[in-house]
C-alpha cells in the first residue's frame, strides 16, 4: 500500500544538486504508487501538494543575519540565543502543519540535518521528529565538518545535536563512502549509500528543434568547440584548470560556465574572471539563460535553454573539481554521452573511477599528458563512441533508477515489515 511522503528541505526549484536528486527520489518514490509532498522556502512543485514557509530557505534575509552571528564567532549572544529559539518554535508548527495537512507516514529530510545553513530549520525538524516518532529517511548531500567555513562557530552544541540527530526513527542515508565512514566515526551512526543517479534506463532525446540554435545564441563561431563547465562558479569546482585547458588547446574553444556561485559568496568568481583574461580565453557565462524549464526571456527575446540543452552541444564537459560530495555533473555527462574531462577527487577515485569507467583524468593539475590525451579523443569520433558506450553501460549498472529504488525499498521493508 502506497504511502504519504513529505520531503522537506530549504528549496526545491532550480537545478541545484538536492533539489534535482530530490526530484529522482520523487519519480521512483511515485512509480511504487507513494505520494510526494514538499516543504520549504523555495518550491517549484505541485501548489496542492506543497507547503511554502519563506523562513526555511537558508537565503531568507533573516536566516542570513543569523548565520552571520552563527558562524565565524567563538561566542553567542545571548539575543542570538533567543531568536534561535523563536525561529525553531515557529518553524516547528509549520512542519507539524505540514505534516496534518497531509496526513504524513514518511519524511525524508534532504540534506537540512547535515549542512547548517539553516540552524533553527534543523532543530526543529529534529524536535518533531523525537516528539512524533515519524520514520523518517534523512537524505545527508554534505556534512558541515566537510565544509571549512562551517568549522569556527558558536553553536556547537546544535551542531552535536541536529546534523544528524542520532535517533531511533530516522534511516541514514549518504551518497558516498567516504560520508559513511566518517558519519559512523563521528557519530557511531550507521547509514546507507544511495549514490545519486540518473534514469538511465530511459536514454534522453536527442537535440530538438527548440535548441537548434542554441551555438548561436552563446555567440560560438562554426568552427568553435564548446567545452562545458556545468557547476556552480565556486572554489571546490576548480573552474581554473578547465581555463588552463581551454588555453593550452590547439583548437579554436570556448568555455561555457552554466551556473553562477549560488550561496557561497562572489569573490571567487570575480577570480575566475579575472583569470579568464589573464589567460586569454573565451568564456561564456550563461546562467542568465540557463534553467530547468525552457522559456523566452521577455526584454530582449533571447531562449532560455536548460542543460541538457548545452549537454546536446558540448564537445567535451570539464569537471576539475577538488571536491565533490559525489559528482552530479559527470553522471549527466556519461548520460548524455560526451567525453569528460575530470580531476581525480578524492569520491571520484574511490566510489566511481574502480567501476571502470573511460574518462580524461588529472591528478590536481593540467599536464602535457591531460593535453594530449585531450586532443586525441577530440580528434577520433571511434574513440569518443567507444567511450560514451562503455561508460553508459556501467553507469546503467551501478547509478540508475533501480538502484535508487532497490534501496529505499529494504529500508521502506525495515519500516514497515515486507508487505
Amino acid at each position: 500500500m502506497g504511502k504519504r511522503i513529505g520531503f522537506i528541505s530549504f528549496r526545491f526549484a532550480g537545478t541545484d544538486g538536492v533539489s534535482l536528486e530530490t526530484e529522482k527520489w520523487a519519480q521512483v518514490l511515485k512509480q511504487d504508487g507513494h505520494e510526494c509532498y514538499y516543504f520549504g522556502g523555495e518550491l517549484d512543485t505541485p501548489e496542492e501538494r506543497s507547503m511554502l514557509v519563506e523562513l526555511a530557505h537558508f537565503q531568507n534575509p533573516v536566516i542570513r543575519e543569523l548565520n552571520n552571528n552563527i558562524f565565524d564567532h567563538s561566542i553567542r549572544k545571548k539575543a542570538v540565543t533567543e531568536q534561535i529559539h523563536e525561529l525553531r518554535f515557529f518553524l516547528k508548527d509549520k512542519v507539524y502543519d505540514f505534516a496534518n495537512k497531509f496526513k504524513l507516514d514518511l519524511i525524508i529530510p534532504e540534506n537540512i540535518l547535515a549542512i547548517p545553513l539553516n540552524l533553527p530549520l534543523a532543530l526543529a525538524v529534529t524536535d518533531f521528529i523525537s516528539e512524533t516518532g515519524i520514520p523518517v529517511i534523512a537524505h545527508h548531500h554534505d556534512f558541515f565538518w566537510e565544509r571549512k567555513r562551517f568549522l569556527k562557530n558558536c553553536v556547537w552544541e546544535y551542531l552535536n545535536a541536529a546534523f544528524p540527530p542520532h535517533l531511533n526513527n530516522m534511516h541514514h542515508v549518504v551518497i558516498n563512502s567516504s560520508a559513511q565512514n566518517q558519519l559512523a566515526l563521528r557519530t557511531g551512526i550507521s547509514s546507507t549509500l544511495i549514490p545519486n543517479v540518473m534514469d538511465f534506463e530511459n536514454p534522453p532525446p536527442g537535440p530538438d528543434k527548440y535548441s537548434e540554435s542554441l551555438r548561436e545564441d552563446l555567440g560560438l563561431e562554426k568552427d568553435e568547440l564548446l567545452f562545458l563547465q556545468p557547476t556552480r562558479v565556486v572554489q571546490r569546482k576548480g573552474i581554473e584548470h578547465a581555463i588552463e585547458l581551454t588555453a593550452r588547446m590547439n583548437r579554436n574553444c570556448a568555455l561555457v560556465i552554466s551556473h553562477a556561485s549560488g550561496d557561497e559568496g562572489y569573490e571567487y568568481q570575480n577570480r575566475v574572471k579575472d583569470y579568464v583574461e589573464l589567460m586569454k580565453v573565451k568564456a561564456i557565462f550563461v546562467d542568465d539563460i540557463i534553467s530547468d524549464k525552457r522559456r523566452s526571456i521577455k526584454e530582449d527575446g533571447r531562449k532560455v535553454y536548460k542543460l541538457e540543452d548545452v549537454y546536446h552541444y558540448a564537445d567535451l564537459v570539464t569537471y576539475p573539481s577538488v571536491f565533490e560530495g559525489f559528482g552530479n555533473a559527470f553522471l549527466e555527462a556519461v548520460y548524455y554521452r560526451r567525453p569528460v574531462f575530470v580531476n581525480n577527487y578524492s569520491i571520484y577515485h574511490f566510489d566511481i573511477k574502480p567501476k571502470g569507467f573511460n574518462a580524461i583524468e588529472m591528478n590536481d593539475y593540467v599536464s602535457n599528458d591531460t593535453i594530449t590525451k585531450v586532443e586525441k579523443v577530440l580528434g577520433d569520433r571511434i574513440l569518443r563512441t567507444h567511450m560514451a558506450d562503455v561508460n553508459y553501460e556501467l553507469a546503467n549498472k551501478y547509478y540508475s533508477f533501480s538502484v535508487v529504488k532497490t534501496s529505499l525499498n529494504q529500508i521502506m521493508d525495515t519500516i514497515w515489515g515486507c508487505s
